[in-house]
């Protein structure tokens, strides 16, 4: 068995040639569905072709990171059922997908569109509204990146590699050459390279996944004695009374916020404007639940490590306290997987911070050069330049990325993730309820937007960026709530209220480039 923290041979050298073996493949998708990558439509969204499978395969290793496969776990490890809030919510946000955002598809088809920002200055006429939308989304996104390249920090602590000869002279090392891997294959192949290894990322992902719910349990005496470890307190949610709502509510605030914002982000909204059609769109709405299932074997692994007794293995000693619970899963594999299938297991987690990274940083591109510095900046830019400036700023958002993990910690990634959350919700009202209604004003939009970030962010503050549920107090009865919801609240009854009163003053005409036909 693997174990330790220092570098074994055998699982470094799996991890290895599977990890550099992947993110190789990404320098070569340039060449696989040739395009012209000087144009922003094939190097930000892969030419608008990607089918069924691909799109499949891109959606999942989008919104199924690295992070994740070390935080859900994680959390159930630390708080208990609390976690498998990010079930439901990955369950229920695809029926929004096929009624809410394959209208999106159609109305960027039409239209040429290539991020959110683009159809919302389109539909409302309004480049600070766009611009608003554009800021929030990388905002929200570059701590996200900071977070992949968090899991991949933890994979290679796990792995020892830092302890091999010549590595330990250069702090971070390993993370800086798989930091350079992840920038010049997102330059260099843009949105199909992630698509390429993205299909290797989820072969690794579902064969350690596999394993690890039939090898571990066996290893630990069965899913009753697993559970039978675990605090009854921590297999339930707390109660509700009368005067506070409880965890429960929590819960459910947490899953429906959630399901609001997965896909306003940014990373999501590019995997599905690289579908070819609107029936991928709506047909992966159908099959991407498949992910929610493994996810949910995924949590699991939280309680296999206390079962495990994972507290009391080298990741949880002093040196590596700052990994916290995210250390659970890897000490798990450690524990549990022969050495070969340790790298292969790493080689899954570190493969899947790669593909949501580059995504990332790629919609982050995106979003700057249409939103930002074409219509600021450079508004009769060439193609080839549009193409460039969202090449340069992806590469300066993940060096941003980078900059949380090393300079200012994970931590601050961490606590700023939770803002990012709340921010995403914010742009409901401009993205998806407009995708049904142009009944808003942009003005009251824009004023809408500004006091839910507001709001939001004070709440997420007071709580000192350590938690999303702020407890309003109404009526006399404690309501703990995810602040993204409440912020948007506030958000869209300043934004309906103020539309009332701006659409009652206006004489003219609204401007809406957008026709009914477009959405269908």
């Amino acid at each position: 068995m693997a174990h330790g923290l220092e570098a074994d041979p055998v699982t470094v050298t799996v991890f290895l040639l599977l990890f550099v073996g992947v993110a190789g493949a990404g320098l070569f998708a340039a060449r696989w569905r040739r395009g012209d990558l000087s144009q922003l439509t094939e190097w930000g969204l892969g030419g608008r072709r990607f089918g069924t499978l691909i799109t499949w395969f891109l959606l999942g290793g989008d919104l199924y990171t690295a992070y994740t496969f070390i935080a859900v776990p994680a959390l159930m490890f630390g708080a208990g059922a609390t976690g498998f809030f990010a079930i439901p919510y990955g369950m229920l946000a695809y029926p929004l997908l096929f009624i809410g955002f394959s209208r999106l598809w159609s109305v960027a088809q039409r239209h040429g569109y290539v991020t959110a920002a683009d159809f919302v200055r389109g539909r409302f006429g309004s480049r600070s509204l766009a611009l608003a939308v554009a800021l929030t989304g990388i905002a929200a996104t570059i701590p996200y990146i900071a977070l992949q390249l968090f899991g991949l920090q933890v994979v290679i602590a796990a792995l020892g590699i830092q302890t091999l000869p010549g590595l330990s002279a250069i702090p971070n090392l390993p993370l800086l050459i798989a930091f350079l891997f992840l920038a010049f294959y997102t330059y260099s192949s843009g949105l199909r390279g992630s698509a390429l290894i993205a299909i290797a990322k989820d072969l690794l992902v579902y064969t350690t996944v596999i394993a690890a719910i039939i090898v571990i349990p066996i290893e630990l005496g069965g899913y009753g004695k697993i559970f039978a470890s675990i605090d009854p307190k921590l297999l339930l949610l707390p109660h509700s009374t009368p005067t506070n709502l409880g965890g429960g509510f929590a819960y459910s605030s947490l899953a429906l916020g959630s399901i609001l914002a997965l896909f306003l982000y940014p990373h999501a909204t590019t995997g599905m404007l690289s579908a070819g059609s609107r029936d991928v769109v709506e047909r992966n709405s159908i099959i991407l639940p498949i992910y929610s299932f493994a996810l949910a074997l995924i949590a699991l692994l939280g309680f296999m490590a206390v079962a495990a007794g994972v507290k009391a293995m080298p990741g949880f000693a002093p040196g590596f306290a700052h990994f916290g619970n995210n250390f659970a899963v890897p000490a798990l594999f450690l524990s549990m997987f022969p050495n070969w299938f340790a790298g292969i297991a790493f080689a899954a987690i570190g493969v899947g911070a790669l593909v949501p990274a580059a995504i990332m940083s790629i919609a982050c591109g995106n979003l700057f050069t249409r939103n930002i510095y074409r219509d600021f900046i450079d508004p009769n830019c060439t193609p080839e330049r549009e193409a460039r400036a969202a090449k340069i700023a992806a590469f300066v958002v993940k060096l941003g990325a980078l900059f949380f993990v090393l300079a200012l910690k994970s931590s601050y990634a961490i606590e700023l993730q939770l803002l990012g959350g709340i921010w995403i919700c914010q742009t409901v009202p401009a993205v998806l309820v407009a995708l049904f209604t142009r009944a808003m004003h942009p003005m009251a939009l824009l004023i809408g937007w500004a006091c839910g970030i507001a709001a939001g962010t004070a709440m997420a503050w007071s709580l000192e960026l350590k938690s999303s549920v702020y407890v309003l107090h109404i009526f006399g009865v404690a309501v703990p709530c995810y602040a993204a919801l409440s912020a948007l609240a506030l958000n869209l009854t300043v934004g309906i209220v103020l539309s009332l009163v701006f659409n009652a003053l206006s004489s003219g005409s609204k401007p809406d480039e957008t026709v009914a036909a477009d959405y269908v």
